[in-house]
């Protein structure tokens, strides 16, 4: 199959954006619509090739810090020009960077409390499905990181940390061990947001088990993003460290856990430094 040209590559951006804007906007629309609309445009590709391009563009956005669209699942191996068309994009259609605002802001006025807990846990991505490039920041025009602000949603982190609770309690009674589940403490609501964890709880041996959740509205392969505190909180506890990440918050939540220090159990780019003289 030949390479993709210009006119193809910006014919699918600009498709997979008007997807998005409907997805963050709440809007209904049909994928398949869309790709049958954009086979007849292209150049004789299939089906399959133009659902690849569209987990490639969802990779673009997360590694420039953007939302994206859940069902297209990010591929990272994409080409060069496919990141700069993308944000050539961003850049003749700045309106886009106020629907990403308005994700990472808005209220969820009615969250789910009947959860299933039975069927809330999945399986962890591989930390190799977690592989970045490396993002061209430097001619991004959107220089906040919705992914990021989303996470520091206050009411966000609250209903996350909230289910994360309740979930927990759940458990250690279905293992039979009602008076651990009694001990389960909220520390971050009860002491403070800053120990290097959200949630104190017991291992079914009676040890201390350190929760950390991380709630995202978007999909399980979503960057998350912790503190220098919270590293080094989980590498010199990282025996009883558990990474709570809720995703698919706002219409299906979803909770995978992974245990050990948060630099073992995925990998991770510094994004902030600190100078002093």
């Amino acid at each position: 199959m030949n390479s993709w040209s210009d006119l193809e590559v910006e014919l699918i951006i600009g498709s997979y954006f008007q997807m998005l804007s409907n997805e963050l906007l709440g809007k209904g629309y049909s994928k398949a619509s869309f790709r049958k609309s954009l086979l007849s445009l292209l150049n004789n590709r299939s089906e399959g090739s133009i659902e690849f391009k569209h987990q490639n563009i969802s990779a673009v956005l997360i590694n420039l810090g953007q939302p994206y669209i859940k069902g297209y699942l990010p591929r990272f191996n994409y080409q060069k020009i496919l990141e700069e068309k993308v944000i050539d994009y961003l850049i003749q259609n700045k309106a886009i960077e106020n629907q990403f605002k308005f994700f990472a802001d808005k209220e969820i006025l009615n969250p789910i409390t009947n959860y299933e807990f039975e069927k809330l846990t999945v399986e962890a991505p591989s930390v190799k499905s977690l592989a970045e490039s490396t993002p061209n920041y430097e001619r991004s025009p959107i220089k906040i990181n919705y992914l990021e602000r989303e996470q520091k949603n206050i009411k966000l982190g609250f209903l996350g940390e909230k289910l994360a609770l309740e979930y927990e309690k759940w458990n250690l009674i279905q293992i039979g061990k009602e008076k651990l589940a009694e001990e389960v403490k909220w520390v971050s609501q009860e002491e403070g947001d800053g120990i290097g964890f959200d949630i104190l709880s017991k291992q079914k041996n009676g040890k201390d088990k350190y929760i950390e959740v991380k709630t995202t509205k978007m999909g399980k392969e979503t960057t998350f993003f912790f503190t220098r505190n919270e590293l080094l909180f989980s590498n010199n506890h990282s025996e009883n460290y558990h990474l709570f990440r809720l995703f698919n918050f706002e219409s299906n939540a979803r909770l995978f856990i992974k245990n050990g220090g948060l630099d073992t159990i995925c990998k991770s780019i510094p994004i902030t430094f600190k100078g002093y003289f």
